[in-house]
């Protein structure tokens, strides 16, 4: 069934800062070639960090020198919320980058499968999930108030709202930050659709749902007819886009990261407050990446 065509393709070269468009890409095992190539260490509390702790990342953009490919990170220009521009070669870019975020930090290329330390979360429930023993009991230490409160306060969420269900989650990501070798929330690729974006805006008709708030690979322009959350039914089934296969993992949920300012949109939680009453907390949808090739704009999007 062809359910939409390819509207737009992004790619994000560091965690959590803006990216940019793309006419058209390659799509491996670990989704877009420099995808979140790139990420920020909080040094602080010695963890990879993101755009829920320094929202200030979301109003910083990077892009590659050159071309990403093969097994070598390219250098990225970065251009903070004020408008300068570092370079990550700089020698004092660590510097740089603490003095425009307001907190220690370090800029760090994607490392190695093996190098556990760089990707551990550092959280009770982390060290706790590292023992079998004890995974099998996450669901009750995560009602734990100590362990709910640092949850609400992680994914935004006000008194009397649902958690996320994180079971739904590869069990690595309670341990570390990302998958590890990658800087991915989850899984390699995010889609969304435009007849998602139309539905939250009938719920919402005051807050603007440009789709630089949900930070997807693909955006999906859907066929006429089709509306309403249709990607949230995709967990399970596979999508062919060009010539690669895609296979939807799980629903995108949702934190304060949505509501964060960026340039051109302004901070505005209704965004969040009515993904989590109206759409059951998600919004687009993960996937992994079953065989991969090349993916254009205008490609059709066929739901197998």
């Amino acid at each position: 069934m062809i359910v939409g065509k390819v509207q737009q393709i992004w790619r994000y070269p560091v965690k959590s800062m803006s990216g940019h468009t793309l006419e058209d890409c390659e799509v491996g095992s670990n989704g877009l070639p420099g995808d979140r190539g790139w990420a920020l260490r909080d040094e602080k509390i010695s963890e990879v960090t993101n755009g829920k702790r320094i929202p200030l990342l979301m109003q910083c953009s990077a892009r590659y020198r050159d071309e990403p490919g093969g097994q070598t990170i390219p250098h990225v220009d970065i251009t903070t919320h004020d408008g300068a521009t570092i370079r990550s070669d700089d020698a004092d870019i660590n510097e740089q980058l603490s003095r425009a975020l307001g907190r220690k930090v370090s800029l760090w290329p994607l490392q190695p499968v093996a190098n556990k330390n760089h990707y551990r979360r550092t959280s009770v429930v982390s060290r706790l999930s590292r023992f079998k023993v004890v995974r099998n009991q996450l669901p009750r230490l995560l009602r734990l108030p100590t362990v709910e409160a640092r949850l609400r306060e992680t994914f935004s969420r006000e008194p009397g709202e649902p958690l996320p269900d994180l079971s739904q989650l590869p069990p690595e990501v309670l341990e570390f930050t990302s998958p590890l070798g990658t800087y991915f929330d989850a899984y390699p690729i995010h889609l969304l659709t435009t007849a998602s974006l139309k539905a939250m805006a009938g719920f919402n008709a005051i807050a603007a749902w440009d789709v630089r708030r949900f930070r997807p690979n693909f955006l999906i322009e859907t066929e006429d007819g089709i509306e309403g959350l249709i990607e949230a039914g995709w967990s399970g089934r596979s999508l062919r886009i060009g010539n690669v296969e895609l296979r939807c993992e799980i629903p995108a949920m949702r934190c304060g990261m949505t509501t964060h300012a960026q340039h051109g949109l302004p901070k505005d939680p209704s965004v969040l407050r009515s993904i989590v009453r109206d759409a059951n907390q998600n919004l687009g949808t993960y996937a992994s990446v079953s065989s991969g090739g090349h993916v254009a704009v205008n490609d059709s999007v066929e739901l197998l």
